[in-house]
């Protein structure tokens, strides 16, 4: 195993350009230790980022959030600002892990990971964040709807770095997030959801029912539409064309599409 540890953006860079072989970059290491025992070690090379400044901003303007590369959980929950300014980051980050988890862990490492029980991306998704990467070629925003091209595969390339995640500031009628798991935090999620209305409609976003953390966007569709639903198989149904549940270690299909569909009936038949 080789550690490399860029002290400069400018040297990461440099470095993910001309390594021979691909470098996983690693800020907390909570997500890339969870399977260190399952993996060989010898050829393994990571790029420790650390000890970059530039990644560790956070800025909330008066039209948006912007979270560096490596801002932790931790960095959101202690804040009342940003806490306030969106709830549901706050809310998800309370569920990852112990303390230990959410004092190193990243938003960022949470996105790039590509879990599909990933805790943090559906909060992110809802709020229609958008991925900044960068390489020594430049610099592109990518929306993190967008980011997920299959199973542990994403939009972004072998020499360029998540260094900044940005979501705009606006009023939001309506906004959840619900994890089910064996435990509030220290679990994995067996499926979990968050969803935001706002002026421009619903977004409905789902962990654990596919192959990556994706918008429902058939249900969106029918919401926007104002369809009104009058059980819970009805959700389900118009879910089938937006979730593929397996089962797992976990749990099975069948649970969680009867339990996302039944979260979701609740949440859009309750009082305001």
């Amino acid at each position: 195993m080789r550690v490399l540890k860029p002290t400069t953006l400018d040297e990461a860079l440099a470095m993910l350009a001309s390594s021979p072989a691909p470098l996983t970059p690693i800020a907390g290491g909570t997500d890339l230790f969870v399977s260190w025992h399952q993996r060989p070690h010898d050829d393994v090379q990571l790029l420790d980022l650390s000890g970059l400044r530039e990644l560790q901003s956070l800025k909330l303007a008066d039209d948006y959030l912007q979270l560096g590369g490596l801002t932790t959980y931790w960095d959101v929950m202690s804040s009342r600002q940003f806490s306030a300014a969106f709830p549901l980051l706050t809310e998800a980050a309370r569920q990852v892990g112990a303390i230990q988890i959410q004092t190193r862990g990243t938003w960022a490492g949470n996105i790039a990971n590509a879990s599909p029980a990933a805790d943090g991306v559906p909060v992110l998704m809802a709020y229609e964040a958008v991925v900044t990467l960068q390489s020594r070629r430049g610099t592109r925003d990518v929306p993190l709807d967008e980011f997920y091209l299959g199973y542990k595969q994403t939009a972004r390339r072998p020499d360029e770095l998540i260094v900044a995640i940005r979501m705009a500031r606006r009023a939001r009628r309506t906004e959840f997030f619900h994890k089910v798991g064996a435990r509030a935090a220290q679990a994995i999620a067996k499926l979990g959801v968050a969803g935001v209305r706002d002026d421009q409609g619903w977004r409905i976003v789902a962990n654990s029912v596919a192959p990556y953390v994706c918008r429902c966007r058939n249900l969106e569709g029918a919401l926007n539409a104002g369809r009104a639903f009058v059980s819970p198989d009805e959700i389900a149904e118009v879910l089938r064309g937006d979730i593929h549940p397996i089962d797992d270690i976990r749990s099975t299909a069948e649970y969680r599409q009867r339990v996302l569909s039944r979260i979701l009936f609740f949440r859009f038949t309750a009082p305001s």
